[in-house]
């Protein structure tokens, strides 16, 4: 959050477009981050983060104060995102609700704290492939390092939903990881 982030906003409503430039400034690296993780395409995500960004100055007399400005934010950047997928019809893969459950948690945490080059190549290369929701809620959570209950916000759904998303969501991670290295090991 900027230290001065209430004052910005006031000048902004008085249309002080400086003002709206520091804003920007200060929150499009994160904005974009998002939104290329989701789309998966850097030029898109260029062209989508600039309309968030226009979208945000046209809304901006709708932000409330009810949460954050950059949760109310991230919300615009999370369904323009997903709204481009959308477009898109991208072909997302599905796994075996068996093969989900079947995963033990030690294996997935022990995954997770494996930090090699090898096994940060499977990460990237897995959360390619998750859904775009899933996608965001990773980046949001994981990159950006947003607390769950602002995930939640961000995505409007429940805390208890985000709570079981992001869980399923690392099981789903550690299949993508185990099919990669095996295919890797193939080759």
């Amino acid at each position: 959050m900027l230290n001065n982030e209430k004052e910005l906003l006031e000048e902004i409503a008085c249309g002080d477009m400086a003002a709206f430039s520091t804003l920007m400034k200060h929150y499009s690296q994160g904005v974009y981050t998002l939104v290329v993780r989701i789309i998966g395409n850097e030029c898109e995500a260029e062209e989508v983060t600039q309309d968030i960004f226009m979208k945000v100055y046209k809304q901006l007399r709708y932000f409330s104060g009810r949460s954050t400005f950059s949760t109310w934010l991230y919300r615009i950047a999370y369904n323009a995102a997903i709204s481009h997928t959308r477009r898109k019809r991208q072909a997302n893969i599905t796994l075996d609700e068996r093969r989900l459950a079947s995963i033990d948690e030690d294996d997935v945490e022990r995954m997770e704290a494996d930090t090699s080059e090898r096994n940060l190549e499977a990460l990237a290369a897995a959360i390619e492939q998750l859904e775009p929701q899933d996608k965001a809620l990773v980046t949001l959570h994981y990159y950006e390092n947003r607390p769950i209950a602002e995930c939640a916000e961000i995505i409007e759904q429940s805390v208890g939903n985000t709570k079981v998303r992001l869980h399923r969501i690392r099981k789903k991670l550690y299949i993508l990881i185990t099919d990669y290295r095996d295919e890797q090991g193939a080759k």
